[in-house]
């Protein structure tokens, strides 16, 4: 059976209820505060692992501090079949999500304990894959590091899917090239496409996947994904449902369609079933808190 390997970040999130999304230098009253555990890679490997489809191992760096244990403790009741949270001398990363009434979030995050995390550590969690095995990114970590771990995974035949989100800087020109040209998936938003590319679109799409990636989807929120097929691109309307928060959509989406894709699934198969989960996350607030639960993806990943 193949491996899900989820290499990214870890941090704890502290959602603010807004009536709207505040106007540059202004103050706005919000509701009550929740915290959970956060991060793109946190929420991507936990959906994963909670598809039950295969065995899921989570890698992040945490500060050696209160959130850090706060978020190893919560991750413990999660399917993970390795669960490797490196403490590191950075404050564990924090992020801020502002969620309007109409759903729409904002979101600030500090990344500097991702950021930093060690070129070697990367290329270490990577060695563990085999061939045949998926190993999944997101934008956190350090250009440097995202790059060592896909070429350790290549190296091994593994395939990678990278999220692009959030999008690092540095990432244009060749290092685009040099990262997403050894990705086998790559899924962006419709911003991250844009920036990219300097196209929006089916022409965003065919210029990522002329990088190299087999598979390339951009998510376009309430209005589905392109999809890159054989020759062209598919459109994927989205699943129907009345949103109240989407913070939690895309990692959602991301974890269904790696899950899917390392066992076997077409990628047309797993976008569309990756979207009725989405479907599932925006229906209620919050990001970690919103993901589908085991009980709710089993039904939509059966074959």
């Amino acid at each position: 059976m193949s491996r899900l390997l989820v290499l990214g970040n870890a941090g704890l999130d502290i959602s603010l209820p807004v009536p709207r999304l505040p106007e540059a230098g202004e103050t706005l009253v919000g509701g009550a505060a929740s915290r959970a555990p956060g991060g793109k890679g946190l929420n991507q490997a936990t959906v994963a692992a909670r598809t039950g489809l295969l065995p899921v191992a989570f890698c992040a760096p945490i500060g050696d501090d209160g959130e850090g244990r706060e978020i190893a403790h919560r991750l413990q009741a999660e399917r993970f079949v390795d669960l490797d949270l490196r403490p590191t001398a950075v404050a564990t990363d924090l992020s801020v999500l502002l969620v309007s009434l109409g759903g729409e979030n904002s979101i600030v995050t500090s990344g500097a304990c991702a950021a930093g995390f060690p070129v070697a550590a990367a290329v270490s969690f990577a060695e563990r894959l085999d061939a045949g095995d998926w190993l999944l990114l997101q934008g956190n970590l350090g250009t440097a590091a995202t790059l060592a771990a896909i070429e350790a995974a290549a190296s091994r035949g593994a395939r990678v899917m990278l999220n692009t989100a959030p999008l690092e800087p540095a990432l244009a020109g060749e290092a685009a090239h040099a990262v997403l040209g050894r990705c086998d998936v790559v899924v962006a938003n419709a911003v991250e496409a844009r920036d990219l590319t300097g196209t929006n679109g089916p022409a965003a799409v065919q210029a990522l996947r002329a990088l190299g990636a087999e598979t390339v989807v951009v998510t376009l929120g309430g209005d589905g994904c392109l999809l890159s097929g054989e020759g062209t691109v598919h459109h994927l309307p989205a699943s129907a449902t009345s949103v109240v928060d989407t913070s939690g959509a895309g990692d959602t989406f991301c974890g269904v369609l790696a899950a899917l894709l390392a066992v076997g699934r077409s990628a047309i198969t797993a976008a569309a079933v990756a979207q009725q989960a989405a479907a599932l996350a925006v229906a209620r607030p919050g990001a970690f808190l919103a993901l589908p639960t085991a009980a709710e993806l089993h039904p939509l990943v059966a074959e």
